[in-house]
């Protein structure tokens, strides 16, 4: 029996590189957002009716729930932090689906949760026309790393 898995079609090596690049660009823009602390700027990758998941277990439904709960928090509890995220991994499901993992740490100067933190992120990304928006976040605080 051999454990040797064949190797991956042109068609598989190339959905995956573009799945790795579209989801490494919306990644890059959350993270800048985070960064800036502009909660509204957070939210623009995501469809109006996405649904966020955070770390605490809320749910928050559609982009302006999205904005105004990350503008909220980047404001208060979160203010001043950084937000590193790297992907882990990127695959279609579909032609006009992506689901991406992301490991993201969290620098907090103060607050709650003041230190170093690291969640594990999965989203659903959507072709929407000639664009890829985020439908779907959840976001998994990690006990330690």
């Amino acid at each position: 029996m051999s454990t040797t898995q064949p190797d991956p079609s042109a068609t598989e090596v190339t959905q995956h590189t573009a799945a790795t690049g579209t989801a490494a660009a919306i990644l890059n823009r959350l993270e800048s957002a985070w960064n800036a602390g502009d909660g509204k700027a957070f939210a623009a990758p995501y469809t109006s009716d996405a649904t966020f998941v955070t770390i605490r277990g809320e749910h928050h439904r559609g982009r302006d729930a999205v904005g105004s709960g990350h503008a909220a928090i980047l404001a208060t509890i979160y203010a001043g932090s950084t937000n590193r995220m790297e992907l882990v991994d990127a695959r279609h499901v579909a032609d006009d689906v992506i689901v991406a993992t992301s490991r993201n740490t969290l620098d907090a100067p103060s607050g709650p949760l003041a230190g170093i933190h690291a969640a594990t992120s999965t989203s659903v990304l959507v072709r929407v026309g000639d664009t890829w928006q985020v439908a779907v976040t959840h976001n998994t605080l990690e006990a330690t790393r």
